[in-house]
């Protein structure tokens, strides 16, 4: 009887650790990171486009159990569409917890996002995203979320974000092509410190577009987290991340058996040997073994949940620690290698010249074309303090700022290698009567946006804080598929994290685009840039520059003469004539609101450039009122007067090329 019972323990012991295990291993709820859904677009409830939303999450819950992992599907009826995917981590396809995240995200996403049309929520274990507009084989890299861990790195900060750097740039190359496109990677960091990486887009992305997404998404890294045990760049269409603890399954990426090979063979079955070990004995060890199996696991589902804890989130990607993950030597080019690059700088190969210097394009040996900007001589500027700008400017990375790729200092030879832009600056665009034509109305709408991103980026989202200062239709550079990017940084300021403004007794920059208070009286800030924004919009929307008017008869200048539109209830006869035929009238005149709200004399009465891209971007948002811009009405006279106050000061230059001060950037304590 004692020897049945004792069976009995033993068989309940061991179906106990068999099915205890799983319930253990295997989460049953989807972990909630983040959601974004702007209430800039939105649907009314019970409506049609409710219905096909609906539709739209059966459809993709009932395909979250296919072995890739990813799946998109759209619902469409007149004026109601709407597109949508889900994503799972590439570790868990296949799994339960795939469909379980899948099933939560659209369970959800209704309750978190009632009514709004665009929506992307992330999980630790997916992604979901739905629009009213197709987005399907597109790089999205906003919106954006950054997380990261609030342990720090204790010893060698700066080794520990170089292996980060390399090895995150392997996992993104061997992600970006691979069929699922995704990829994890080990690297060890120290004895007892393995850094663990993931990469991985959206499954629609071409290999060059999920590549791009990655890189955009690896730049953010250091803003966020440098020095960090941990952390995360989600994008709608791709995502990254680092941990020195494994946070996915190990063998998610295990190399798979040649094509044509033949599989393993099984093996061989273990010979049948009958036990003669005692029933107390198998108690004996069932039972410590059991136990400690389900303290172990018990205990890395603690450690697991607090380290998640550990994470602080930063969907603005606020700036970040002083540790630098770009050094000098990286960034630095022989200047052999710049002479080989330009073939000695031959006049075939100029691009163009200015107060700067001279600009060329280049080819590296592998291929990569480059602009080379050779800087004038007469800098006054120190080497260490040259190479140190260098470092700072370099990690500056937005999509519409022109990339700074390293530098080259020799000698007398200060020389920039900046990424090359195919189109060129948009003024050779936008001012001659030839090719204006091809920026119509949307291509332009899109630069003007493009443009307000990239300084928010300056002003507000950059580890930095950066007054451009030259911002004009020369200095914005277009590239193959028309999207601008900000260059020239020769008169850039940088800022302190509390520095709102600061005043000099040299003005520099290009007269037409500087804003009252600094051309008369050198304080600048960031609402300077926003003046010379302004300007630049007008000049957009009309085709014509600001100089134009005072080139001709007319006593007045393009703001005055756009407030003379505004004012009297006709701003769409700014419009650009070659227009006239296709443009959308909403826009246009809210570009021009939002053009004059930025000239106005006051700086405080300016919006900043986060309020701007707001303005661009939704049109919900009620604008207010411009006021008289700056210069209203001023006379021929009154012009020249203030053209010959600047001149004598030898500071400004009145045509397209900018005066150049002999530094990159000037750098405010913080």
């Amino acid at each position: 009887m004692n020897h049945q019972k004792m069976k009995s323990m033993t068989t309940l012991l061991l179906i106990f650790s068999i099915f205890t295990l799983p319930i253990f291993l295997t989460r049953t709820e989807a972990e909630y990171i983040y959601h974004v859904c702007p209430n800039t677009t939105t649907f009314t409830p019970n409506s049609t486009f409710q219905s096909n939303l609906n539709r739209l999450f059966s459809t993709l819950s009932s395909n979250a159990n296919r072995s890739t992992g990813f799946y998109n599907a759209s619902v469409q009826t007149p004026n109601n569409a709407v597109y949508g995917l889900f994503l799972c981590r590439g570790d868990v396809v296949g799994t339960d917890a795939c469909e379980n995240c899948v099933a939560t995200a659209t369970a959800e996403a209704p309750q978190r996002c009632p009514i709004e049309k665009q929506v992307v929520i992330w999980y630790d274990d997916c992604m979901l995203r739905y629009s009213n507009e197709s987005f399907f084989s597109t790089s999205a890299e906003s919106p954006r979320v950054s997380l990261h861990n609030t342990q720090n790195i204790t010893t060698e900060q700066t080794r520990f974000n170089q292996v980060v750097a390399a090895s995150m740039n392997e996992v993104a190359t061997e992600a970006a092509n691979d069929t699922d496109k995704f990829a994890t990677k080990q690297a060890n960091f120290a004895d007892l410190i393995t850094l663990y990486t993931l990469g991985q887009c959206t499954q629609d992305l071409s290999a060059a577009a999920c590549d791009r997404c990655f890189r955009d998404a690896i730049a953010r890294l250091p803003i966020c987290c440098s020095g960090k045990q941990g952390g995360r760049v989600l994008f709608p269409s791709c995502n990254v991340r680092y941990e020195i603890y494994p946070f996915y399954a190990e063998n998610a990426t295990a190399p798979e058996p040649a094509p044509g090979a033949p599989p393993p063979p099984p093996p061989p079955p273990p010979p049948k040997v009958k036990s003669k070990t005692p029933t107390s004995k198998i108690v004996a060890i069932a039972v410590p073994i059991s136990v400690s199996v389900l303290l172990f696991v018990v205990g890395y589902c603690c450690i697991a949940r607090r380290a998640r804890k550990k994470y602080n989130q930063a969907a603005a990607d606020p700036p970040s620690g002083e540790n630098d993950i770009t050094t000098v030597e990286s960034l630095q080019f022989h200047f052999a290698t710049i002479q080989a690059a330009t073939r000695n700088f031959s006049d075939d190969h100029k691009l163009g010249e200015g107060g700067f210097g001279q600009v060329y394009k280049g080819t590296l040996s592998n291929g990569q074309e480059v602009a080379v900007k050779r800087l004038s001589r007469n800098s006054g500027q120190g080497t260490e303090e040259f190479k140190n700008e260098m470092v700072l400017v370099a990690k500056l990375q937005h999509r519409n700022l022109v990339r700074l790729l390293g530098f080259c200092l020799e000698g007398e030879e200060k020389i920039l290698v900046y990424e090359y832009v195919l189109n060129k600056s948009l003024d050779c665009y936008l001012f001659d009567p030839e090719k204006q034509g091809q920026l119509d109305w949307s291509r332009r709408y899109k630069i003007i946006s493009g443009i307000a991103r990239g300084i928010m980026y300056l002003h507000e989202d950059s580890r930095l804080r950066i007054i451009h200062r030259d911002l004009k239709a020369s200095n914005i550079l277009l590239d193959g598929e028309m999207h601008p990017k900000i260059s020239d940084f020769g008169m850039a300021r940088i800022f302190g994290v509390d520095q709102t403004q600061a005043s000099t007794n040299r003005i520099v920059g290009t007269y037409g685009y500087m804003s009252p208070e600094y051309a008369m009286h050198g304080h600048f800030s960031i609402k300077s840039d926003l003046y010379s924004f302004g300007v630049l919009v007008l000049e957009i929307i009309s085709g014509k520059k600001n100089s134009y008017f005072f080139q001709t008869n007319a006593a007045e200048d393009l703001m005055s003469h756009a407030w003379k539109l505004w004012r009297d209830g006709a701003p769409l006869e700014l419009l650009d004539s070659c227009l006239r035929d296709s443009y959308s009238r909403t826009e246009v005149i809210r570009c021009i609101h939002i053009g004059l709200l930025c000239v106005q004399e006051d700086p405080a009465d300016r919006p900043t450039m986060q309020s701007v891209v707001l303005m661009l971007n939704s049109y919900s948002v009620t604008l207010p009122l411009p006021q008289q811009p700056a210069f209203f009405l001023q006379s021929r006279a009154m012009g020249n007067m203030l053209e010959a106050t600047l001149d004598s000061a030898q500071s400004i230059s009145k045509s397209s090329p900018s005066v150049y001060e002999g530094s990159i950037t000037e750098v405010y304590p913080r």
